[in-house]
């Protein structure tokens, strides 16, 4: 993917209309009364879902396939923690606009001593002093300025969203600060980082992923439960009575 080459102006009324498009998607799309969630495209999604669970167990195993590990586990988190570093520009921009000072100086700070001291991100040295992410992305952003949260959806590859954090996929995108400062190959050695930070995640996380999608009784209604537990509790809403899965790969 290289650089979007529109002028930073069109990018930004792109954008605005995105926010505006998918934000009225995002708004319309209530759950049925007395529904646990609010997923209207059932259906399709588990079709989708079951997809990408083909796809998932054909490249890096799982169930009834034995796991596959590509990368020694040291080198898989490092580009983890590589491609999670390329994400902190995004983050203190969606912090600024959610006007968390706080949050945006954290992440200029983590930003620039991982990128120096860590090798381009590589090593995690912020962590090690507890320097640790105030993460935001434009879905949050949405959050903020309250944009409800839509409908379920799985995608392909992509895996469980909802309508507003699609959205806020879409806007980051065109505002990626990444995006204004790397062209040519510059940026398709980010993007690389970028994919190859996933494939590190798939096996840094393997054994929560591959509980969810090969032990569960109904690996799409816990995959649901596991995103949406998550994402709330990312964003700061909290719910009585629920066991984030995702909430040790995350603390401090």
């Amino acid at each position: 993917m290289l650089k979007n080459p529109l002028p930073v102006s069109v990018r930004f009324l792109a954008s605005s209309a995105a926010v505006a498009a998918l934000g009225v998607v995002a708004g319309c799309s209530k759950p049925a009364p007395g529904a646990e969630f609010n997923d209207p495209y059932e259906k399709p999604n588990r079709a989708v879902h079951e997809v990408n669970v083909t796809l998932d167990q054909a490249i890096f195993g799982g169930g009834d396939v034995p796991t596959r590990r590509y990368l020694p586990r040291p080198v898989a988190k490092g580009l983890s923690n590589a491609a999670y570093n390329l994400s902190m520009p995004s983050a203190v921009l969606n912090n600024i606009l959610q006007f968390n000072g706080e949050g945006a100086t954290r992440d200029t700070f983590r930003f620039v001593l991982n990128t120096t001291f860590g090798l381009a991100g590589f090593f995690d040295p912020a962590g090690a002093i507890g320097l640790h992410a105030e993460d935001a992305n434009f879905g949050e952003t949405l959050h903020v300025w309250g944009v409800p949260e839509g409908a379920f959806i799985v995608l392909p590859l992509a895996g469980p969203t909802t309508e507003r954090d699609l959205a806020g996929a879409v806007v980051d995108v065109f505002i990626d600060p990444l995006g204004l400062v790397f062209d040519g190959k510059d940026y398709v050695a980010v993007e690389a980082v970028k994919i190859a930070g996933q494939v590190g995640d798939r096996q840094v996380y393997s054994e929560m992923i591959e509980s969810i999608l090969y032990e569960s009784a109904d690996s799409y209604a816990q995959m649901r439960l596991s995103y949406l537990q998550y994402r709330r509790n990312q964003i700061g809403i909290e719910e009585e009575d629920v066991i984030d899965p995702y909430e040790e790969f995350y603390a401090p």
